[in-house]
C-alpha cells in the first residue's frame, strides 16, 4: 500500500508578500489574486499592513470556505479576539452576529431577522429616493457642475438611512462614520481602539433612550423584540447589533457607488447604455458587485482545527480570509470575467458573503445602490470622472474595496 502524499506545512510553504506580486495592489488587486488562483486555491501570504495570514482564492474554494464548520468566527470564544480586532474581548459592541457561530449565531441572526424583513426594506424605497433627491439637489445647486461624489452623495445617503434606523440624531452621525471607517479599515492601532472606545459609550445611551421612549426605528423593535420562547437580545447584544449595522451598513453602499461608477466612467459604452435603459439598473449594480464589490474580502476566520484545502494544510489557529473579489473574477464560473457588462447575468457572485453569513442587510444595500445610480443619471446624464486614477487615494487593507474620494465633473 503505497503512502498518502504529505501536505505542505506552514514551515515549508512560501509566504507571498502581496504587493511584491503587483505594484498596484491597491488599485488593482485583481491582477494579483488571478496569479494566485493559477497556482492554487490557498496561500500563505503577509498584506499590505504587514500582516500574515491564508487566503482562499477562486469561486468554488470560497464558497466551500465560507461553509467550512472548521474556519470560525467566533474569535470570543477562542479567547482570540486580540488577533483581529484592538478592543477589549468583553467588549459588548463584539457581542453580534458576525463574531459567532453556531448555535450562537444562529439565535442571534433568527431575533434580528425577525425585524430586518424585506418588507420593512421595500419600505424605504420612498424615503431612500426622498434622501438621495435631497443631496443631489445640495450637489447641484451651486452650479459649479463639480463635486466629490463621496462626500456630497454616496456616504450621506446610506449613512442617513442607518441613523433613521437606528433613531441617531443628525448631530451624531459623522462621528458613526469615523467609528464604522476605523473598525473595517483603521487607520492606525489607535483610532482602531478610539472607534471601539466611542461606541462603548455611545451605544448603551442611544439604547437607553430608544427603551424609554420608543419609536418607529428598527432599534426600538429590536429592544421589544421578543421570540415564541421569550427570548430577546441582551443588551449587550443590543449594543453588538447596533455595531454591526454601523460596520456593515455603510461601507458596503458607499463603496458600491464609488467602485460601480468607477467602472462606468471605465466602460463609457456601458455608461451610455444604463444611460440610455435605466431599467437596466438591478442588474447593472448585480454586475457591479461581481466585477469589483465593496468586500474585497471576508472578514477573518479562525482555523479550529488543521485545515487541508487545496493540497495545503493551514495549522489550528491560523487567521483564514476568502477573497470574494477573485471569485466575482474566476472564469471557471463567469464567462469573459475581466469584462464588465451590465447585461451579464451575474446573479450567483458571493459579493455579500455565502453561508450562515451571508449579509443580512444585501437587500437593503442593493436597493441603495438601484435609487442611486438611478437618481444620478437622471438628474446628471452627462455625469463623468474628474480626477486622475493614478492619484486616487484607497481605503487602507484587505476587507474593503474603495476609494476615500471621487471628484465627478457633468
Amino acid at each position: 500500500m503505497s503512502a498518502l502524499p504529505s501536505l505542505p506545512s506552514l514551515s515549508s510553504l512560501p509566504t507571498i508578500d502581496l504587493p511584491e506580486l503587483g505594484p498596484d495592489f491597491a488599485g488593482d488587486p485583481y491582477a494579483v489574486y488571478a496569479k494566485l488562483r493559477a497556482q492554487g486555491p490557498v496561500h500563505h501570504v503577509r498584506t499590505p499592513d504587514g500582516q500574515e495570514i491564508f487566503l482562499v482564492v477562486g469561486y468554488e474554494a470560497c464558497r466551500a470556505a465560507f461553509t467550512d464548520p472548521r474556519l470560525s468566527r467566533d474569535w470570543r470564544g477562542a479567547g482570540d479576539v486580540r488577533r483581529v480586532v484592538n478592543a477589549d474581548p468583553d467588549d459588548p459592541s463584539l457581542a453580534h452576529m458576525a463574531m459567532a457561530d453556531p448555535p450562537d449565531h444562529t439565535r442571534l441572526r433568527g431575533l434580528v431577522a425577525r425585524e430586518f424583513t424585506q418588507r420593512r426594506i421595500e419600505g424605504l424605497a420612498p424615503r431612500i429616493q426622498e434622501i438621495a433627491d435631497t443631496l443631489l439637489d445640495r450637489m447641484t445647486t451651486d452650479g459649479a457642475r463639480r463635486a466629490e461624489l463621496v462626500a456630497h452623495f454616496a456616504f450621506p445617503l446610506p449613512m442617513t438611512i442607518l441613523c433613521e434606523l437606528l433613531g441617531v440624531p443628525e448631530l451624531d452621525r459623522e462621528s458613526f462614520r469615523r467609528w464604522g471607517g476605523e473598525i473595517l479599515s483603521p487607520s492606525s492601532k489607535e483610532a482602531e481602539i478610539a472607534a471601539y472606545t466611542g461606541q462603548a459609550a455611545y451605544l448603551p445611551r442611544l439604547i437607553e433612550e430608544k427603551r424609554g421612549n420608543p419609536g418607529d426605528d428598527l432599534l426600538s423593535a429590536l429592544i421589544h423584540t421578543v421570540d415564541e420562547d421569550g427570548d430577546r437580545l441582551s443588551p449587550d447584544e443590543l449594543i453588538g447589533m447596533c455595531s454591526l449595522l454601523i460596520i456593515a451598513g455603510q461601507e458596503t453602499t458607499v463603496n458600491l457607488i464609488g467602485n460601480g461608477l468607477r467602472a462606468l466612467f471605465k466602460h463609457p459604452d456601458q455608461l451610455a447604455l444604463l444611460r440610455s435603459d435605466l431599467s437596466l439598473t438591478e442588474g447593472a449594480v448585480e454586475e457591479m458587485l461581481r466585477y469589483d464589490g465593496p468586500a474585497a474580502s471576508s472578514l477573518e476566520r479562525l482555523a479550529l482545527t488543521d485545515v487541508e484545502m487545496g493540497g495545503v494544510r493551514m495549522p489550528a489557529g491560523s487567521m483564514v480570509r476568502f477573497v470574494m473579489a477573485d471569485a466575482g473574477r474566476d472564469a471557471a464560473r463567469f464567462a469573459d470575467p475581466d469584462r464588465f457588462d451590465i447585461r451579464r447575468d451575474a446573479r450567483g457572485h458571493i459579493a455579500f458573503g455565502h453561508g450562515l453569513h451571508h449579509c443580512l442587510g444585501a437587500p437593503l444595500a442593493r436597493l441603495e445602490g438601484a435609487i442611486a445610480f438611478r437618481s444620478l443619471l437622471e438628474r446628471c446624464p452627462e455625469i463623468a470622472a474628474d480626477f486622475d486614477e493614478a492619484e486616487l487615494e484607497w481605503v487602507p487593507g484587505v476587507v474593503i474595496r474603495g476609494v476615500r474620494r471621487l471628484p465627478v465633473r457633468w
